[in-house]
């Protein structure tokens, strides 16, 4: 039976979240993006130095997902602006899909957003992402997409809102 709580993360937690981002990465990206923009990203936001930069100068709040003691999930966010937080991550291991466990993942971060002043959460997910539909259900809208580079690459959005009041 699952048992989910959250925790929210600190940088004794990096391990766990570029353990849970080894294991997500691949099943999530490998039929959108080529392996040498997965492993640049990866890089450039995955790397412990990066993820220590994310929580500190970037300010940015990690919440863990555990099952039981297990972490099986984590989402990252911040205020963009008075009232404006960005989901900046959210991710649960493939075989955790399915279970419930994003919904509670992303229902803790907006519970955890509101509570901080949030009348607006907003989102990125490649165009080609299955987890639009996911975000969708939840009352999420597509407000514009979006083209960002990354290096030598491209990340082709859909930019989503949700109105948290």
């Amino acid at each position: 039976m699952r048992s989910f709580s959250i925790i929210h993360a600190n940088v004794d937690n990096i391990p766990e979240i570029i353990g849970i981002q080894e294991q997500t990465w691949e099943p999530t990206y490998g039929e959108i993006l080529s392996q040498d923009q997965i492993d640049f990203m990866f890089e450039k936001i995955y790397s412990f130095q990066s993820l220590k930069e994310q929580m500190t100068v970037g300010n940015q709040k990690f919440l863990i997902l555990l099952n039981g003691k297990r972490a099986e999930g984590f989402a990252s966010v911040s205020e963009e602006e008075t009232g404006s937080f960005k989901l900046h991550k959210i991710y649960v291991l493939p075989g955790t899909q399915g279970t419930g466990a994003g919904k509670y993942l992303l229902e803790s971060v907006e519970s955890f957003v509101r509570e901080h002043g949030a009348v607006k959460l907003t989102l990125n997910v490649n165009r080609y992402n299955k987890a639009r539909s996911f975000y969708e259900k939840m009352g999420f809208k597509v407000i514009r997409e979006e083209d960002i580079p990354i290096g030598p690459y491209w990340m082709n959005d859909f930019v989503l809102e949700k109105d948290l009041v």
